[in-house]
């Protein structure tokens, strides 16, 4: 078995480039480091190309850098397991899709702020890389907009979330005219949110993409202030929306049937929750979606 000091040298030393700042980080000497680095490469061949003013990995030391990745996950899943009845120290790790997360994270944060031994991981990502991330144990929990039918998952409603259109403050947005005039501000999943909704709000129109495109964003957080500037409007989940600061900026047209999407929360069915989890999903239940209860 490779020595976890070398690999953990290794490992800073690929992420910082620099044997003098690897050595700050990790309080050794330049030395000490030099000395890790020869006896992985004595088992392991050549790991780094020395150039100038940077480090450049070779295929071994890629293949060493995933496998230092690795055991640092393991260890991270080690130190769950042994802390699972605790519910005032460990990591909470949640993966969730980026509207609802800029609700969830903030609600942590508080959570971790009553109980400082707390650490919160979270992660925004779409549907597909939340269930592998809870499969594979890198997340304990996740949201996805469709329930799974995996065995190995235990999925429970968590929240519903109302898709909004969003015009600038001032505009009104209530005919297909006003959307031709405004333009749409797109993101990963407007095209199919706004189809969704417009369909809905003005059937026999021709549909998104005839409308005139006036800006893209993956930044769930930016998307509204394009809108909030006058330059279009756009399509976004209700959580997305509230999390905007400049709400003075930004008008939600009402009316027509509501566009719905349901949240669900997913875990290992395996094994219980550890406490903390627990501890933070009746956290987050009694400020996103009080009123459900897990099942």
């Amino acid at each position: 078995m490779l020595n976890p000091q070398w690999l953990r040298s290794f490992s800073v030393l690929a992420e910082l480039g620099s044997f003098t700042r690897t050595a700050d980080q990790l309080g050794l000497t330049q030395a000490a480091v030099s000395q890790h680095i020869r006896h992985l490469e004595g088992e392991l061949g050549p790991l780094l190309i020395r150039r100038p003013r940077r480090l450049e990995l070779t295929p071994a030391g890629h293949a060493c850098l995933a496998y230092c990745h690795e055991v640092e996950q393991a260890d991270r899943r080690l130190a769950l397991r042994l802390t699972e009845s605790d519910a005032e120290h460990g990591e909470i790790g949640l993966i969730s899709p980026g509207s609802i997360g800029l609700a969830l994270y903030l609600e942590l944060l508080d959570l971790q702020r009553a109980s400082p031994g707390l650490a919160v991981r979270h992660r925004f990502a779409p549907d597909s890389e939340v269930l592998d991330a809870v499969l594979h144990n890198r997340y304990e929990l996740g949201l996805v907009t469709l329930r799974p039918d995996d065995p190995r998952l235990a999925a429970s409603l968590f929240a519903e979330e109302p898709l909004e259109l969003v015009v600038p403050a001032g505009e009104r947005g209530e005919t297909w005219a006003d959307l031709e005039r405004l333009g749409f501000i797109d993101h990963p999943d407007g095209q199919a949110m706004a189809t969704r909704l417009l369909s809905r709000r003005f059937p026999g129109h021709p549909g998104i993409r005839h409308l005139p495109l006036r800006g893209f964003s993956n930044q769930i957080g930016l998307l509204l202030e394009p809108v909030a500037r006058g330059l279009g409007f756009t399509v976004i989940p209700r959580h997305a929306r509230q999390a905007f600061a400049r709400q003075e900026a930004i008008r939600v047209v009402a009316g027509g049937e509501p566009v719905v999407d349901t949240l669900w929360l997913i875990h290992r069915a395996e094994w219980p929750l550890s406490s903390r989890a627990r501890r933070a999903v009746d956290h987050l239940r009694a400020r996103i979606s009080p009123g459900v209860e897990l099942q």
